[in-house]
């Protein structure tokens, strides 16, 4: 038997699941987008590359993972049906991580999270009907708390269906929050909600760099539009994956837990010296009284073309999540795997300093024509 990991070839999902192959024995079946066998290997190979070699990997591929290759948003994932029926009968326990994270578009977000979500649910609900499911693991976000100024936030309190929400990605989380609770009601039920998750805290390299880009943008910048003292709410990505994995191969003690940095996180301020000591230069000055002029130029920069108008778009989405001083409470997390997240400031720099000298980029590594000892790979 094995879990069924959507999202395994995306960022998060991709620490997911080397998490649960390295630390937890777990056999995987995985629903990967391809058309060809080898090109879903292929896209498998550059998302685990950060996490192991090669040989590792292809270990792992031949005896602890099935990969199926469908599509998240087609019936039954598009899946011939005897592959469907063999995922229905394999798969004991579920972890959902697979999302759209477009915030801009509605028709994205309806599609890939609602449908999507949809589809892993009826999956659910067939192998529970069979076998029974051991767990079923939603990956949602704290976004799903919708807008707040100058709060810290509980798992129990962050859904409230009369407050308005930021964007169509956290108003469709919130929802699949609701199908999933609704749907399977006989299923052990845990929902994951990471706040900004940003960097691995181990070593510098990442293959996700859209927030990255916005945080070196503002990182550039000799005076910044906020308040030195909020607090920004930011996680490094191994506690998440390693809290997902964790704590959905035990009992947890409760359904919700927040992976984020909580009451702990660190104020613009801290974060900016922290910088400004690692690169030997001058602190930032803070001018809270231009955050009104700075978003209204950057939604006017964010309709241009070119790199430019590129960063301006990024920060116009993340801009809601920086000036909300809002934080989420994260102590079920930290109680339960006996630690906390890493602090950012302990490897932002690094993590901006691989960013820029890699131009915003991930040199993946290619799949071996041959491996060690001559056997084809």
């Amino acid at each position: 038997m094995a879990i069924f990991l959507t999202g395994s070839t995306g960022y998060i999902g991709a620490h997911v699941a080397a998490n649960l192959l390295e630390k937890h024995d777990a056999g995987l079946n995985l629903l990967i987008r391809s058309k060809a066998a080898h090109d879903a290997e292929v896209r498998l190979w550059q998302a685990l590359q950060l996490h192991m070699d090669f040989r590792r990997f292809y270990e792992y591929l031949q005896t602890r993972i099935r990969i199926f290759r469908g599509d998240l948003t087609s019936p039954e994932f598009g899946l011939a049906q005897d592959d469907y029926d063999r995922l229905i009968h394999t798969t004991d326990a579920v972890i959902h991580s697979a999302a759209s994270l477009n915030r801009k578009s509605e028709k994205k977000c309806l599609n890939v999270n609602l449908r999507g979500t949809l589809e892993v649910v009826q999956l659910a609900q067939r192998s529970h009907y069979y076998h029974g499911l051991r767990r079923f693991s939603f990956v949602s976000t704290v976004a799903v708390a919708g807008e707040r100024r100058n709060e810290v936030v509980t798992e129990d309190r962050s859904i409230d269906w009369d407050r308005s929400d930021y964007d169509p990605y956290a108003r469709t989380k919130k929802f699949c929050e609701h199908m999933v609770r609704e749907l399977l009601p006989e299923t052990p039920l845990t929902i994951f909600r990471p706040s900004i998750v940003l960097g691995d805290s181990r070593y510098a390299a990442t293959t996700q760099f859209d927030m990255v880009k916005a945080f070196v943008f503002l990182a550039d910048l000799p005076a910044l539009p906020f308040r030195p003292t909020d607090k920004i709410d930011i996680v490094n990505v191994d506690f998440v994956a390693d809290a997902i994995a964790s704590l959905h191969q035990k009992e947890p003690k409760y359904d919700t837990y927040h992976l984020s940095s909580g009451t702990g996180s660190e104020t613009f301020r801290g974060v900016t010296d922290a910088l400004a000591a690692a690169q030997q230069k001058r602190k930032p000055i803070f001018l809270p009284l231009a955050e009104r002029p700075f978003k209204t130029g950057v939604n006017v920069l964010a309709n241009q073309k070119g790199a430019i108008g590129q960063g301006a778009a990024l920060m116009k989405v993340f801009m809601p999540y920086l000036v909300w001083n809002t934080v989420f409470d994260n102590s079920r997390a930290v109680n339960e795997l006996g630690r906390r997240p890493t602090p950012f400031s302990e490897y932002s720099y690094q993590l901006m300093k691989f960013s820029k000298e890699n131009d915003f980029t991930y040199k993946y590594q290619g799949w071996p024509e041959k491996m060690a000892g001559g056997s084809a790979a």
